[in-house]
């Protein structure tokens, strides 16, 4: 396994514009840069913006009415019952909503980082904003930057520094100048919607998880764990269950012709938010898992009865909870 699946993930620190940094896992993207399952997706695709109303310590009852309203929503038709082709309008949807949502949010963030105004933000510009959302002095890393001066940099922060600066290279459209536009700027933070950024995703969770050097997946790399994460019965069971997870989000929805081999056209497909035919199989997944009835439908009830699967609940991050990789 790389070196890097075993640090701790850099997280912003609280208060101090975290806003501007990409986010720890990418809302819209099923699989987070380590190659791991992003368990909060089906959260955001089906909630869109209301993902932050819903908090796992509110009353169940005003969560219940929340889901009701979604549920009508969703049910076009109002035949009482959802259909994988109403569930798959919603989620796309709601894809385009973060998408236009992300516009909007780079819009501020750019102006932030851009102090001089001139339409490009630098490397540096950005590297001395990084550094002080990590509680660097913002004057005092600057003038460093500014005068060449070595960086007394604790190597978990400079590696998250190596990382994003290989996406801002990857964000940094032809010819390359190491300044970022504003429309730049909303690839390197929201690289799922951009082509040229998916790819290079794909390239790192291939890299990371491809062990004979094919630049393909097989199903045993795909699901490898890494070294020391079970440690006791109760998390036996926790990795049983990603296991599974991932077991079957290889075979029946990432190996497109199901040839045992997920290829990287294959993965960059499977991730690609706006991508319709995704978006059935998404919903046909969701439907499938509270579909007690198997009428290919989810019906109000269902919905309540697996409120956590639609809404979230920390002990279903695994992602973020067991691992804590980046």
């Amino acid at each position: 396994r790389p070196a890097n699946h075993s640090a701790p993930r850099e997280r912003p620190a609280e208060g101090r514009d975290e806003e501007l940094l990409p986010p720890d896992h990418l809302n819209g993207v099923k699989l987070e840069l380590d190659g791991h399952l992003n368990r909060e997706f089906h959260q955001e695709v089906f909630l869109g913006r209301e993902l932050e109303r819903f908090d796992e310590d509110a009353q169940p009852r005003g969560n219940r009415g929340k889901l009701v309203a979604i549920f009508a929503k969703v049910d076009i038709n109002n035949d009482k019952k959802i259909s994988a082709k109403e569930m798959q309008r919603w989620i796309m949807e709601k894809t385009e909503e973060h998408f236009q949502e992300a516009v909007e949010e780079n819009k501020m963030h750019f102006r932030a980082v851009d102090p001089d105004g001139d339409g490009h933000v630098s490397w540096d510009e950005y590297k001395i904003k990084f550094l002080a959302s990590k509680g660097f002095n913002e004057k005092e890393m600057a003038e460093k930057i500014k005068n060449n001066e070595e960086l007394k940099i604790d190597e978990e922060t400079q590696e998250v520094l190596d990382n994003l600066k290989d996406r801002w290279y990857q964000a940094d459209n032809p010819p390359p100048d190491l300044l970022l536009s504003e429309q730049e700027f909303l690839s390197f933070l929201h690289p799922e919607h951009s082509r040229g950024m998916l790819h290079f995703m794909v390239q790192e969770i291939v890299r990371d998880l491809d062990q004979d050097g094919d630049k393909k997946l097989t199903l045993s790399e795909f699901i490898s764990l890494p070294v020391g994460t079970v440690e006791n019965q109760q998390a036996q069971d926790i990795d049983d269950d990603w296991v599974r997870d991932r077991r079957k989000e290889f075979q029946e929805v990432i190996d497109a012709n199901h040839d045992g081999i997920v290829t990287m056209e294959e993965l960059e497909e499977y991730m690609d938010p706006m991508n319709e035919h995704n978006a059935l199989n998404e919903a046909r997944q969701m439907i499938a898992v509270a579909d007690e009835n198997q009428n290919h439908h989810l019906e109000l009830e269902e919905i309540l009865k697996y409120s956590e699967y639609f809404t979230g609940s920390k002990l279903m991050d695994y992602a973020r909870n067991v691992h804590e990789e980046f």
